[in-house]
């Protein structure tokens, strides 16, 4: 068997990995729901050790982002990580910071993922916003980069999720697909909303998850219960 063979039977009995990513604000604004913030992760962690078969098929990743990113969970394997993340509150909302991270971050995972012997699918990211970035138009740049799979190859899928003072318009320019944008609704409390976030996410990440074992693997993704499209609230 030559070398290229055999690195291709290595990838097929490894089979292919979902890496995810869990974005999640930690401006000062998420102060008051930081229970809820701990209690979605805690609960995803969770759903994904209780399901190994699906656990097996995913790679979990938890970034923290304010001024700057922080990872609380590296690129992990839920079976055997025991730990939980702890997002900690702090700064404001910097986009720019995420998606610049994220620019370096996912195609960095990816490469490490293969020279593992995994075939990987393309990489999913969730994030969770209660306000506006900071920072003006400055992510748009990254961003673009990001997700242009001409220039990334490694290019994710992005599910954008607001709450709180977040615009609706800036989930859709976030989310990779107009259908992959939430805004929560409006009156919605917004600690009702982050766990409602969290167990979308779950449900998505376990759809996903058993997809991969099927004759059509594809991203499943859920919108959270209280939250809208928001590409039906644009222009309201």
């Amino acid at each position: 068997m030559n070398l290229r063979k055999a690195v291709f039977a290595m990838a097929e009995a490894k089979g292919v990995l979902l890496p995810a990513y869990v974005v999640a604000d930690e401006s000062g604004s998420m102060a008051p729901y930081q229970r809820e913030l701990g209690d979605g992760v805690a609960s995803l962690c969770e759903k994904l050790r209780a399901e190994p078969m699906v656990a097996a098929k995913l790679r979990l990743a938890v970034l923290g982002f304010s001024d700057d990113v922080q990872v609380r969970l590296a690129v992990a394997d839920m079976r055997t990580e025991t730990t939980v993340p702890r997002l900690v509150i702090r700064g404001v909302t910097n986009y720019q910071a995420v998606f610049e991270d994220l620019l370096q971050r996912i195609p960095g995972d990816v490469k490490w993922l293969r020279g593992e012997g995994y075939r990987v699918h393309r990489p999913v990211v969730f994030l969770l916003s209660d306000g506006q970035p900071t920072d003006g138009s400055s992510w748009h740049a990254p961003h673009a980069e990001l997700t242009d799979r001409d220039r990334t190859p490694t290019a994710p899928n992005i599910i954008a999720c607001g709450l709180g003072d977040a615009w609706a318009q800036t989930m859709v320019k976030v989310a990779t697909r107009p259908e992959f944008a939430f805004l929560a609704k409006s009156g919605t409390d917004v600690g009702r909303a982050i766990s409602e976030f969290f167990h979308s996410l779950t449900m998505s990440l376990v759809a996903s998850g058993h997809a991969l074992n099927s004759a059509n693997p594809q991203l499943v993704v859920n919108r959270p219960d209280q939250f809208t499209m928001a590409i039906d609230e644009v222009g309201r």
